[in-house]
């Protein structure tokens, strides 16, 4: 026998269209984020060989052919830099950062998801005003055509960019996460981060 659906009886039963619409919105929303934040977090990785390609290049044109170079280790410090914010936020979707391990064994299944969900605000805050003052770093930085103070001298808005890029992702990434809890507890799916049980 065939199966027939009958009306309120489907996963959005309850809902108006426009709720229907909203959530359909977010979800995609969150998987871009969540996407984007995936991509930066293997581009970090690969910065990461890049940078130690340089170093090692560096080190060789010193002290095999005394030519040492006067880019080398400004480059590795600028994409050092990259590195670590690109990744951050891929790092966060992973729940990679530093945490106090022994508390999710200490504490129950509920206060653990506030445990979680409090973190995750707190950081929502301050990676949302990091976020603002890289922001305004990389707009005067830009406007102002500054540049470091080697004899390389590469624009400092460049630096400030990616700092921009990363701090924004994370902030976005946390949001997602704390909407996604917040979702999870009522009963509705999760769009990304971890699925607490009971």
């Amino acid at each position: 026998m065939s199966a027939t659906s009958h009306p309120g009886s489907g996963p959005n039963s309850g809902m108006g269209p426009a709720q229907v619409g909203d959530r359909s919105v977010w979800r995609r929303f969150a998987q871009a984020v969540k996407g984007f934040n995936v991509l930066t977090g293997y581009l970090s990785g690969i910065t990461i060989v890049v940078t130690s390609v340089v170093v090692c290049y560096g080190v060789v044109m010193r002290y095999f052919f005394s030519s040492p170079t006067d880019w080398g280790l400004e480059l590795s410090i600028f994409l050092l830099i990259i590195a670590t914010f690109m990744s951050a936020a891929y790092t966060q979707l992973q729940r990679g950062h530093v945490t106090i391990e022994v508390l999710a064994h200490l504490l129950s299944p509920r206060a653990n998801k506030w445990r979680y969900l409090v973190g995750d605000a707190l950081s929502l805050v301050f990676c949302a005003f990091l976020a603002w003052n890289s922001w305004e770093f990389f707009r005067e930085a830009y406007t102002d055509g500054r540049v470091t103070n080697s004899t390389w001298g590469p624009k400092l808005w460049i630096r400030y960019s990616f700092m921009v890029i990363g701090t924004t992702a994370l902030a976005l990434q946390l949001l997602v996460q704390i909407v996604d809890t917040v979702v999870g507890w009522k009963g509705k799916p999760h769009i990304t981060g971890p699925e607490w049980k009971e």
